[in-house]
């Protein structure tokens, strides 16, 4: 079964300033920008900005759960939170994607499914401009997403997770070997072994 995004989460346009950022260390609000989204497609909350903020509404904090989504640039992929960041808002042009029916779709299975190739082939055909691509909160909504039940969804997330982390291991063991290769061989031009 597939369905719309927009008939399980909302989508909403984050925070739009009118200047730069203007930073405090006292400020009593995060901003989640688009360098805290990592390349594991987790938010990193350790270096969030602070700044003061008085006019904020409830529908721009940022919870637990929420998926950001990288609406510009190369990358048109979603990060998400996985922890409470606290009163935390989110700068545009990145959007929150807030799953609102979560007997329907685990938020860790949504931002999986972002990621793959049927998604990714819907999200960049309907990219904007030239330049700089820009993917718009409708487009984001009517992405439509496999279903299968929760239960399968926990199962391909899980899964998910140990290739990545087995693709990280391979890769830190390949750059080990090649170190390993380097110095050896640098021993061997130097003449210091045969």
């Amino acid at each position: 079964m597939k369905k719309q995004i927009k008939h399980f989460a909302t989508v909403q346009m984050g925070y739009s300033f009118r200047s730069r950022l203007e930073t405090s260390k006292d400020g009593e609000v995060a901003v989640i920008q688009m360098k805290d989204l990592q390349d594991d497609n987790i938010v990193s909350c350790i270096d969030l900005v602070k700044i003061d903020l008085n006019d904020i509404k409830e529908h721009h904090i940022a919870q637990k759960g929420d998926l950001i989504f990288r609406s510009r640039g190369l990358l048109a992929t979603s990060a998400i939170l996985n922890e409470d960041p606290g009163k935390a808002i989110l700068a545009a042009p990145l959007l929150r994607i807030r799953v609102t029916k979560p007997e329907k779709v685990l938020p860790e299975y949504l931002n999986w499914y972002i990621s793959q190739r049927d998604a990714q082939i819907f999200l960049t055909s309907r990219a904007k401009g030239t330049v700089q691509k820009m993917i718009s909160k409708q487009t984001v909504e009517d992405l439509e997403v496999a279903l299968p039940s929760l239960e399968n969804q926990k199962q391909i997330v899980e899964l998910a997770m140990l290739a990545a982390r087995e693709q990280s291991l391979l890769q830190k063991l390949a750059d080990k070997r090649n170190q390993y290769l380097s110095e050896v061989l640098m021993k061997v031009a130097k003449g210091e072994r045969k």
